[in-house]
């Protein structure tokens, strides 16, 4: 099947040797940039839709960032490969060619961590203004992009295909995709044969694609190698003239203007940073937290 197809059908598709391998390379080194630059933080940090999420691993007790947001806005590679002429290729058959760009993360998965799985969740719950986004069911697309080799044993992704026909599951509610534990109990409970998921194998420059409804979710890392993996999501423009940064207009990249534009996180109007989190990831505050939202 084609990736359009593939799409509509699984609810998510895999475009192989999507980036050439000196592009990968680009992207590789800008991880590196990125990396070094929020590490001098001491904690998570935000400014306007940047994003770095640091903490002190509690099984390296070291710090460690997980991830990072919108790193385009300080780094020229990650600029220019979010409107990389190939998203367009892809992305044209199903959302047109004014698109915009909504979400740009950076996932790493340090070897040796406490926290490198992410629980079983759709997207969708992370639209907390739904109305501001037009057609969610198939005006949205989020891609993966390996930037090196991905499968099982370093945590890549896992999908369930046909879940995007099933709506809003509720699944992982009560607790942070990242450090609530397994739910794969909770598979079972919605109706899903954990033998129906799809475990990726991805190599460098290999792009995943899927929909808001997909279930998807990923294992630990139990390697000596991290799992490099760049996220960026794309809607019709049309469909939300007040939110996101151009990416596609008839069919050009456009360059990120002046000033960021709000994209998902409506609290940014009124507290756009730079501030930090102090975000807590020890054991005590975790489970004060899940205990605050059964």
């Amino acid at each position: 099947m084609d990736h359009v197809t593939q799409f509509r059908e699984n609810g998510y598709a895999v475009v192989h040797n999507f980036l050439p391998p000196e592009d990968v390379a680009e992207l590789v080194a800008a991880l590196d940039r990125v990396k070094a630059e929020a590490l001098k933080h001491h904690t998570t940090y935000r400014d306007h839709n940047v994003l770095f999420e640091v903490h002190t691993d509690p099984l390296l007790n070291e710090r460690v960032c997980l991830q990072a947001h919108w790193t385009c806005w300080i780094d020229a590679t990650m600029e220019a490969m979010r409107r990389h002429p190939r998203y367009l290729e892809i992305l044209e058959p199903l959302l047109g060619c004014d698109i915009k760009h909504y979400a740009n993360q950076i996932h790493w998965k340090p070897p040796g961590a406490k926290y490198t799985y992410y629980r079983y969740h759709q997207d969708i719950k992370f639209r907390s203004r739904p109305e501001l986004f037009g057609d969610l069911d198939t005006g949205w697309v989020t891609t993966g992009l390996a930037l090196n080799r991905q499968g099982g044993d370093n945590g890549a992704l896992c999908v369930y295909p046909g879940t995007h026909r099933m709506g809003y599951l509720g699944l992982g509610e009560g607790a942070t995709v990242m450090t609530g534990g397994s739910n794969e109990d909770e598979l079972v409970k919605a109706g899903l044969d954990p033998d129906g998921m799809v475990q990726l194998e991805l190599e460098p420059g290999d792009l995943v694609m899927w929909t808001l409804h997909t279930l998807h979710g990923s294992p630990p890392n139990t390697t000596d190698r991290d799992r490099l993996f760049l996220l960026n999501s794309y809607a019709r423009a049309a469909d939300s003239p007040t939110r996101g940064e151009w990416a596609f207009r008839d069919g050009q990249p456009v360059p990120l203007g002046a000033t960021p534009e709000i994209c998902k996180y409506e609290e940014l109007l009124e507290n756009p940073g730079p501030f930090y989190a102090d975000d807590d990831w020890s054991e005590e505050s975790l489970a004060g937290r899940i205990a605050s939202n059964p």
